[in-house]
């Protein structure tokens, strides 16, 4: 039996992406500290709960996915694999994952992953994908939650540091998916999928682009302003996230939206695998009083 068309069915790019978040969540609560245990159990419990999701994704899609170029080849499209195998594997899937988080990490942090799982699966791909333009704003709080169980497995509490996660990754993924929907306009057009560039142009999907680049360098800088992590953070994520914004600003004069949309997609990856680095890096040596407290004292 080929495992490979299985192997797909849980987009094991978007595990990889997701697995580099939950590390920077991770050790951005740990300070320092390292439990073997907790850090595999949160990273494997994650990645098991985003590999069900895709799986149970590329079910409720087929119909759509037939229609486009990039996805026309999907198992589920061309019956490589069957709906009742998929939904044993998702099924599968979900339940170490789930149960994974729950024996080893902390409850907070198995909600959270319920909670994403339950916005990609249900809202997301069951509803808001094929009937709104605001899917891609309510689907980024599922692509936000797994630096928030990594840092919610250490801690063990949604605080303040915690919410500065599902803001920064959640603004995170609007520019990264709106380019996305640029470069691939024609599979979303001919899928009838109501994504922001095909339903109100790409003219407004540039500036939602700008605006939301200039916010995530605000707000990523924010977890040093509240003392979670230290200078060289703020410096790194500042530098990456302007020259981020500089790139999306050069769209206003881009002759070849695809080719620029492409641009902001490649370097958004950098963007966040630099900030998950760094929170992991710096996170280590952290302001001894955040600029907050300093002000208010």
């Amino acid at each position: 039996m080929a495992l490979k068309p299985y192997l797909l069915l849980t987009k094991p790019g978007i595990i990889f992406g997701n697995l580099v978040t939950v590390i920077g969540g991770y050790f951005l609560a740990a300070g320092g500290r390292f439990d073997p245990l907790l850090f595999f159990a949160a990273v494997i419990g994650t990645s098991l709960v985003v590999a069900s999701g895709c799986v149970f994704n590329n079910v409720i899609d087929r119909d759509i996915d037939r229609h486009m170029a990039r996805t026309k080849s999907r198992a589920m499209v061309t019956g490589q694999v069957s709906i009742p195998v998929a939904l044993v594997l998702g099924c599968i899937l979900g339940a170490l994952g789930f149960g994974l988080l729950a024996w080893q990490t902390t409850p907070l942090a198995t909600g959270f992953a319920a909670f994403g799982f339950a916005i990609y699966v249900g809202a997301y791909s069951l509803y808001l994908k094929r009937n709104s333009v605001y899917g891609t704003l309510i689907g980024s709080l599922s692509g936000a939650s797994p630096p928030v169980i990594g840092y919610c497995a250490v801690s063990g509490q949604f605080d303040l540091g915690a919410l500065l996660l599902l803001i920064i990754f959640s603004i995170w993924q609007m520019p990264h998916s709106y380019a996305i929907a640029i470069f691939r306009f024609n599979d979303y057009a001919s899928a009838s999928i109501p994504v922001l560039p095909v339903k109100c142009g790409i003219g407004v999907a540039k500036r939602h682009i700008v605006i939301y680049t200039a916010l995530f360098v605000v707000a990523s800088v924010m977890l040093s302003v509240a003392g979670y992590t230290g200078w060289i953070y703020a410096i790194v994520a500042t530098a990456v996230g302007l020259y981020w914004l500089w790139i999306t600003l050069r769209g206003y004069r881009a002759k070849d939206d695809q080719a620029w949309a492409r641009k902001v997609f490649g370097f958004s990856i950098m963007v966040v695998t630099a900030l998950s680095v760094m929170m992991s890096v710096d996170s280590r040596l952290p302001m001894a009083e955040s600029i907050v407290s300093l002000a208010l004292g």
